[in-house]
């Protein structure tokens, strides 16, 4: 296993923080539980909470974007109507998503003695290829114990978390995360994004055609085999006070990330990015919720770097998932039958970026 960066894959023009990770942005937190259990259970739970306090009450600022929607996100239409997160972001598999809400649901209610309506924001990917998904592994308690693990710092990556059982672009999948810190004339804020990769393409690494130098990508053989289908999430977080105008705008930028891993985003995949800012200027406490209120806001015209910075963290992110995966090996959850998601051959990847100058 090893960082995309420290194979010479460091897209774009922008500085990492100090963990290329999505907590670089003060006060994020990501817990995980990694669920491997028998020879047919691979699958997980990956939370992200966005400040320390209380979500429900002290509520960020978010905004939504939709590229492809096969998918099952919880919680989309109130986040996009009123452009806020009031829970923490949890992802897992297809078939986890009503229990997921259901833990949110009970994790929100123990910290707020009044709450009687809660949205829970539950994305997800089906990592069926790898998990017997149909068994429903995950449960309410895990995740609560990923909730609960929620942390700063280093975040692991790879075949963890809710990207246990996934595959990307023909090899195993996972979580990945990345961030970005703009200079101080620029705002000097920081953009931190993390991925649940479970979708195909013809996979380009930092501008490279990894894919196809390695013999797989979809439609290879010019028949639909729904290779590239399967999903991703992307939640980007930032410490810019944006407004949830501007952080839908910041969510789009997510698919140019994307788009340049080589995404097919296909008819089966569900390609969702979520942005927040965490900044206290545009938080939605209790008072300014109850009040007239006077809203930081960033200006449209120096949204650029924010959104060119949100493209990066995201490509490299993915590139995070990919070359820090693991092989799994599991069981087909369609057909009962074993299946290996092999992880990228990192002597192969090596070869093929020294082929390119790197």
């Amino acid at each position: 296993m090893t960082r995309a960066r420290d194979l010479g894959l460091a897209p774009g023009i922008f500085a990492p923080g100090a963990h290329n990770a999505i907590t670089d942005v003060a006060g994020v937190a990501v817990g995980q539980v990694t669920l491997i259990e028998g020879d047919a259970t691979r699958t997980g739970v990956t939370t992200i909470i966005p400040h320390p306090g209380n979500p429900f009450t002290d509520r960020v600022p978010a905004g939504l974007c939709v590229m492809n929607g096969y998918g099952k996100l919880a919680g989309a239409t109130q986040l996009t109507e009123l452009g806020e997160l009031e829970t923490p972001i949890v992802l897992t598999n297809t078939l986890a998503v009503g229990r997921a809400m259901e833990a949110v649901i009970d994790w929100t209610l123990a910290r707020n003695a009044d709450a009687v309506s809660v949205n829970a924001v539950v994305g997800e990917t089906n990592d069926g290829r790898l998990n017997d998904i149909r068994a429903r592994g995950v449960t309410m308690a895990h995740v609560r114990e990923a909730l609960d693990a929620a942390a700063p710092g280093a975040v692991a990556e790879g075949s963890v978390g809710a990207g246990t059982g996934t595959m990307a672009f023909g090899f195993k999948g996972g979580i990945g995360t990345s961030s970005r810190v703009l200079p101080q004339a620029l705002g000097g804020w920081t953009i931190g994004a993390l991925v649940q990769a479970n979708y195909g393409g013809v996979l380009m690494m930092d501008g490279i055609p990894v894919g196809r130098a390695l013999g797989k990508w979809y439609l290879k053989e010019h028949t639909d085999r729904g290779d590239a289908d399967g999903s991703v999430m992307v939640v980007i977080a930032t410490d810019a006070p944006l407004s949830d105008r501007n952080l839908t705008r910041l969510a789009a930028r997510a698919m140019a990330g994307l788009a340049r891993t080589g995404a097919a985003f296909s008819d089966g995949s569900g390609d969702y990015a979520i942005a927040f800012a965490t900044h206290p200027g545009v938080r939605r406490d209790p008072e300014r919720r109850a009040h007239h209120a006077i809203i930081a806001d960033w200006p449209n015209d120096r949204m650029s770097p924010l959104f060119v910075a949100a493209a990066e963290a995201v490509e490299e992110a993915v590139l995070n998932a990919l070359t820090m995966a693991t092989t799994i090996t599991g069981r087909d959850g369609r057909t009962g039958r074993r299946a290996t998601g092999h992880a990228i051959d990192l002597e192969a990847l090596r070869a093929v970026l020294r082929d390119h100058g790197r």
